[in-house]
């Protein structure tokens, strides 16, 4: 293999890894923003107030998006098999 396949196909890889990954962490991101405001309103400080909520809209997110995430990961692994002649020379 040469350093540019190597190269094109570390950055397809990285690429597919953030795209499966992007809405799992912006929901959690945002659930745990609206959390961490209504702990600082409230001064309620307890640590499954913030877990649970997160837990909840993760998997939401995650029932919600599985028929995406799976298609693409499934092209993904497509796309890499195909590649595998010019990988190995």
């Amino acid at each position: 293999m040469n350093i540019e396949a190597g190269i094109e196909m570390f950055r397809f890889t990285i690429t597919h890894a953030l795209l499966l990954v992007a809405p799992i962490l912006v929901t959690a991101m945002a659930v745990g923003l609206v959390v961490s405001l209504i702990q600082a309103v409230t001064s309620i400080h307890e640590q499954t107030l913030a877990f649970v909520p997160k837990l909840v809209a993760v998997a939401a997110v995650m029932l919600v998006s599985a028929h995406w995430l799976m298609r693409t990961l499934m092209e993904f692994t497509v796309q890499v098999i195909h590649r595998f002649p010019e990988i190995t020379r």
